[in-house]
């Protein structure tokens, strides 16, 4: 098989004459168990896994260009490892596939579905900025919002999360502008006391986007291997992405899946993709899917009684009655057999649970992914249960487990430069908050003010608290429809002071005591 990626695809430069017909040859009787197996057909074309060897052989080998020629991997503390920590590997297939055959299955729709709404969900509701204290920071959240959308901060982590799912990893660099100088990219990012970042080399105005870069075409360049009692190890100091060396302050790396030390070198520093852990559920799903199309098919297999011993003699003949009985099987139903030396009959596959197989083979790609069915595929499957609104909270729940995990601390470095770009300094007090994926519709929102509501009644009956506070409440709840009221409600007007409003009010009273003396003379 030629490799997707090898080359760009050729022009047709004209087309192929037909091939003469294929001439038939006699029907040989006798087969070898070699020849059978040898004519076997697989069910579909999938392509064969590269064969790999021991998980710690060492680091991967790396697209041409993304490391330097004149220098070596540093590989050094995965040779010994490999003399004894190999057994059981081979038969289970458990070491890193490469980047060519990941991005490969990022092809077929159940990769994409998986990853694409894992990532999607995660950046679906964003982040809130928020800010802590008393003083009024809304001039700056405007217009960090405003940076955060101009620069594309979304789109670059919504990016990075897709490329851990397809290959393990995910990185997005910070452009700072320096990307033509190369002791500037081996640098790191200056700090404060607090570690929080400084205007020394992220300056005003300095900061030209967020771009997530493909493991393809990064390797690591130095870490620390030898002192597990540092906070470095194992964690590479600086990258080499297509031959630069760009320190790891400058790269905002993303991995869902981490893997343990030993695993860390031959997976390229990457984490175990979502690809590579669905894949044998992939594989059993494919065969399902194609093993129920065949089996709708042929489920018939129409058995001809005839006289074999006769024409075992003449393979020729036995060839044409099979021909024969072949070119009239699909005659409108209608198939012709001897009267006296021949019987027709067939044998039909039943096809009542075919469904239910074909459905838990699907199901098991949504437990693998830990998706709901209606989030993985869109549609609920023909004989699956439909997805509860429980599973659905789950889902949620673990997203946001890992925003606050794998999000968190690249987005405040994120925001930390996107200060200093804006106001050359951060203001600590400005942070964020993960938007909660679950919401109410708007009968449900309905019903929960209107449930406040009562409560508030409830103890303004009581005197426990006043309507002023109530009023407090309702401005500073954000799903009140009163958010943000300000103000207190204008006196009620003195009738007795207004001589118009006296009069109506006379008149309306006047009204009244006729009313119920009209209702008192008529009984009721």
């Amino acid at each position: 098989m030629r490799w997707p990626w090898s080359r760009v695809p050729t022009p047709v430069a004209a087309a192929v004459p037909p091939q003469a017909p294929l001439t038939p040859h006699p029907l040989r009787v006798a087969f070898g168990v070699h020849e059978a197996l040898a004519a076997r057909r697989p069910a579909y074309n999938e392509p064969a896994t590269p064969a790999r060897g021991s998980p710690f052989g060492g680091v991967p080998t790396p697209a041409p260009g993304v490391r330097p020629s004149n220098v070596m991997a540093m590989d050094e503390a995965s040779g010994p490892i490999g003399s004894w920590a190999t057994s059981g590997i081979y038969g289970e297939g458990l070491s890193f596939l490469g980047y060519p055959y990941l991005a490969e299955l990022s092809q077929r729709p159940e990769y994409r579905h998986i990853t694409g709404t894992f990532a999607q969900q995660m950046t679906r509701k964003w982040i809130k900025l928020v800010s802590t204290g008393d003083e009024d920071k809304s001039d700056k959240i405007i217009a960090l919002n405003a940076a955060m959308k101009r620069f594309g901060l979304r789109e670059a982590f919504h990016k990075a999360i897709e490329l851990d799912g397809f290959f393990g990893r995910g990185q997005v660099f910070v452009d700072l502008g320096v990307t033509d100088d190369p002791e500037e990219l081996r640098s790191p990012l200056l700090r404060d006391a607090e570690g929080r970042l400084t205007s020394a080399k992220v300056k005003k105005g300095s900061l030209k986007g967020f771009v997530a870069i493909d493991p393809t075409w990064t390797t690591p360049s130095a870490y620390n291997s030898t002192d597990p009692l540092r906070d470095d190890f194992y964690k590479p100091s600086s990258w080499y992405v297509n031959a630069k060396e760009v320190h790891s302050d400058r790269l905002l790396t993303f991995i869902v899946r981490e893997m343990p030390d030993l695993l860390k070198a031959s997976y390229n520093f990457g984490g175990m993709s979502m690809s590579q852990m669905a894949k044998p559920y992939v594989d059993n799903w494919l065969r399902t899917r194609q093993s129920v199309s065949d089996l709708l098919h042929s489920f018939t297999v129409f058995v001809l009684k005839l006289n074999m011993q006769g024409l075992l003699q003449d393979a020729q003949a036995f060839a044409d009655r099979i021909g024969a009985f072949l070119v009239g099987r699909d005659n409108k139903g209608l198939m012709m057999v001897d009267q006296e030396t021949e019987d027709l009959s067939n044998v039909s596959a039943p096809l009542g649970t075919l469904d239910h197989l074909q459905a838990q083979s699907q199901e098991q790609m949504a437990s693998v992914s830990q998706q709901p069915l209606i989030w993985m595929m869109g549609i609920t499957p023909t004989g699956l249960n439909a997805t509860a609104e429980p599973e659905i909270r789950v889902f949620y729940d673990r997203v946001n487990a890992t925003q606050e995990h794998v999000f968190g601390p690249n987005l405040t470095k994120a925001l930390d430069v996107l200060q200093l770009n804006e106001f050359g300094s951060i203001d600590p007090a400005i942070t964020f908050e993960f938007v909660p994926l679950w919401q109410l519709d708007a009968a449900g929102l309905a019903a929960v003010q209107k449930t406040k509501a009562d409560t508030d009644a409830v103890y303004m009956a009581d005197g426990v608290i006043a309507p002023e506070e109530v009023r407090d409440r309702l401005a500073a709840d954000p799903e009140s429809p009163y958010h943000g009221l300000e103000g207190l409600p204008p006196d009620p007007p003195d009738m007795l002071e207004n001589p118009d409003m006296k009069d109506n009010a006379e008149k309306i009273g006047a009204a009244g005591e006729a009313g119920k003396e009209t209702g008192a003379n008529s009984g009721v």
